[in-house]
């Protein structure tokens, strides 16, 4: 958890698969413990921002950061139903697919500014 912490990932890409194949728990659980240490990185990393005045760029991004919003509440909550109707194997499967796809975005993505 320190590594993906000092990295700022929140979730996916490492804390989840690491839940799982460190302590053999469904990814249900991996996902909302995922969630719960995310909460403390999330808060100090904010304070640490606003402290170095880093949030500032926010002000010249208020469109953005209204989707990102938006699209947050809205994939939490669609999310928070899947996980109740889902079953695990179908859930793995998706988050595969997701991490391929960002992998090969980022791939072919790579050194487009």
């Amino acid at each position: 958890m320190v590594v993906s912490s000092l990295l700022g990932v929140a979730g996916g890409e490492l804390i989840i698969p690491t839940i799982i194949l460190i302590y053999g728990v469904d990814i249900k659980l991996a996902g909302t413990l995922s969630l719960m240490v995310s909460i403390p990185t999330i808060l100090i990393s904010l304070y640490k921002h606003y402290r170095n005045n880093r949030l500032e760029v926010i002000t010249h991004n208020n469109t953005f950061l209204l989707y990102m919003i938006g699209g947050t509440f809205v994939g939490s909550y669609l999310g928070s139903l899947a996980v109740g109707v889902m079953n695990s194997y179908w859930l793995e499967i998706f988050l595969a697919g997701l991490l391929l796809i960002s992998a090969v975005k980022m791939k072919y993505l790579k050194g487009k500014d």
